[in-house]
């Protein structure tokens, strides 16, 4: 029904909105400026809590403000100096040097402030990455499933069941949280298990968490010297021995650093996993209010902070008016990109490009 109502009003003239232009109109009609923009496009592809809350920030114009303020500090300094040289016989002064220093390094320290926090926002652009690591038949499968609360990866106690990875997402604190389960790690002369091996490398390189699991049934130590490999190995990431199968033994053993017990087939311990989990994602929330989460925002705010320092340089070392006033002003220009203060076709075609029909 639906497709025939669309197909009679497309025969009496109406067409399909091209991706995004709704929003391109409010735009071009001044209703949202262009980081808003960018906005909308990262609210409909938010994939988490988090990433949603930094979209909604953007969206809401506090972002947009900011720049405004800068630009407006900024493009009167300009116009100050360039007055001076108006009156360069008469030597006056309408702006105190130090006051222009002084907005140039808040607005420096504002822009390097933002492309800092670009990569440690990967968390929220791409998800939280949990590797699942160890020798085959230590439960690796069982656990990624008992986290996921369903089976989704083949149980088995044949050795090299899993060649591949399965990767799947939970959510924990409003965080996407990305669950890899890899292959064994084992010598062996089966080249699609060799090759599922070399992956699991690249995988766990990419983890902000890796989890070894260890079959406590073969010894406590048994796989003491894979974690001792991989801690040693992936430097910029936590890495976690996980004693599995507890359900096992008579008795507990007391945990040391850096080691947890757990039964996956039982879901006993899981939590202890998810607090450990939840207690690193709190150090990415407390970035939450000031995050830079686009691209296009970190290029032009990166060439923006090379403007302000040339501008700065160029004030303390005495150089003419102009050579400043021309510094802070295409500091401005850069700026004013970013809201779209000043565009190029090519860049709006992009920006849309990302959005789906009508919005």
């Amino acid at each position: 029904m639906a497709e025939k109502v669309i197909e009679t009003l497309i025969k009496y003239g109406c067409r399909l909105a091209e991706p995004g232009e709704f929003t391109r109109r409010a735009f071009l009609n001044g209703k949202l400026d262009l980081a808003q923009v960018e906005a909308v496009a990262d609210l409909i592809h938010s994939a988490s809590e988090a990433s949603y809350q930094v979209a909604v920030r953007q969206l809401a114009g506090e972002f947009s403000r900011r720049i405004s303020e800068f630009r407006k500090k900024l493009l009167d300094a300009a116009s100050l100096l360039e007055l001076e040289l108006d009156f360069a016989d008469e030597g006056f002064e309408f702006v105190d040097r130090n006051i222009i220093v002084n907005s140039i390094d808040q607005a420096i320290n504002f822009c390097e402030d933002l492309t800092a926090s670009y990569h440690s926002a990967e968390i929220m652009r791409s998800g939280y990455f949990v590797g699942i690591a160890g020798f085959p038949n230590s439960g690796k499968s069982t656990l990624f499933n008992s986290l996921l609360q369903r089976k989704r990866a083949i149980v088995s106690e044949i050795p090299g069941t899993t060649r591949d990875y399965l990767e799947e997402t939970i959510f924990i604190d409003g965080f996407a949280v990305k669950l890899i389960d890899t292959a064994g790690l084992r010598k062996t002369a089966d080249i699609i298990e060799i090759e599922g091996i070399r992956m699991v490398e690249s995988l766990l390189a990419q983890s902000n968490l890796i989890l070894v699991l260890n079959d406590i049934t073969k010894g406590r130590e048994h796989s003491d010297s894979l974690f001792a490999e991989l801690k040693a190995r992936y430097t910029n990431c936590k890495v976690l021995l996980v004693q599995n199968k507890i359900d096992l033994l008579d008795i507990l053993p007391p945990a040391r650093e850096a080691e947890i017990f757990i039964s996956a087939k039982h879901s006993v311990g899981l939590e202890k996993i998810k607090e450990i989990i939840s207690e690193e994602l709190k150090k990415e929330r407390t970035h939450i209010q000031d995050v830079l989460l686009n691209q296009r925002h970190y290029l032009l705010l990166k060439n923006a902070s090379e403007e302000l320092r040339n501008a700065k340089r160029s004030l303390l070392q005495g150089a003419g008016n102009e050579l400043v006033a021309d510094d802070l002003r295409r500091a401005v220009k850069t700026l004013g990109e970013i809201i779209g203060e000043s565009f190029s076709q090519d860049v709006l075609n992009n920006i849309f490009s990302k959005f789906c029909i009508g919005k």
